[in-house]
């Protein structure tokens, strides 16, 4: 079994849903990410969705866009990636990769599922390829022993639910809105419907993403969800931070929180 699947099936044993929070590789520096997702992890994150930035994303809203763009003007390269892979892996604390596809591409696939998985990371999260066209990325990652998380949306048919969840291993992940990532005032209505379809087609674990920022909204998702994401509001922790001593606190204080959330689900 995967890490990820073992994580899952613990919070599980523990009655809660599992946290994961999404940091960008590089952001505001290498050395920086790897303090603020070791940070996160004290603070009571259970997984650690570390981010390879790219220039042209399609599901990033402007947060994580931002911090994104900081990165790559600091050099941050898909080497850098992996090393912060293998840092925070040392933690013992999984850790699952989500990027574009064009930065696997150019790395060469195979070659990247083998430094993955010897840096210590469990998996991908690929917004941007679907299975219809991963063959390349299934055999890579049969090899080499990692997961594959494709996406589904409140939009999927049920016969696309189907086909997604039978190329997935570790977890599904189930975007709550139509749109971009960014945390957002109220939880998705159509989050726990997309939820339950998924529940009809498969035994794998659902983490819900895009749109939570608060312990209270973590805690609804928890109530109907396996896994909690939050990206943008851990993210802006350190935007808005006037220094780095003063974001990492924020981070804490929010993961925390969040942590707090998923532990008190609201059924």
């Amino acid at each position: 079994m995967s890490r990820i699947g073992v994580a899952f099936d613990k919070a599980r044993a523990d009655g809660r849903a599992l946290l994961v929070g999404c940091m960008p590789a590089g952001f505001p520096t290498v050395e920086g990410s790897i303090a603020a997702m070791t940070a996160m992890v004290e603070a009571g994150v259970d997984v650690i969705e570390m981010e390879i930035p790219y220039s042209d994303p399609v599901m990033d809203g402007p947060v994580i866009q931002k911090a994104s763009d900081i990165a790559l003007a600091g050099g941050v390269r898909t080497a850098d990636a992996l090393r912060i892979v293998e840092a925070v892996a040392a933690t013992g604390t999984p850790v699952v990769t989500m990027t574009y596809w064009n930065p696997i591409e150019q790395y060469g696939v195979d070659a990247f599922a083998r430094d993955l998985a010897a840096a210590g990371g469990t998996g991908l999260i690929t917004p941007d390829l679907i299975p219809d066209e991963a063959d390349e990325w299934l055999a890579a990652s049969d090899a080499y022993g990692l997961d594959r998380t494709f996406l589904v949306a409140p939009s999927s048919t049920d016969a696309r639910l189907r086909m997604t969840v039978e190329h997935c291993r570790g977890f599904v992940y189930a975007t709550a809105i139509m749109g971009v990532t960014g945390a957002r005032a109220q939880t998705s209505e159509a989050a726990p419907v997309l939820v339950s379809r998924l529940r009809e087609v498969t035994d794998l674990p659902v983490g819900v993403g895009l749109g939570v920022g608060t312990g209270a909204q973590a805690g609804t998702v928890a109530g109907y969800a396996d896994g909690v994401i939050v990206g943008s509001a851990l993210i802006r922790c350190l935007l808005d931070a006037p220094d780095q001593a003063a974001g990492l606190a924020a981070l804490r204080a929010l993961s925390a929180e969040l942590a707090e959330g998923v532990r008190n689900p609201r059924r």
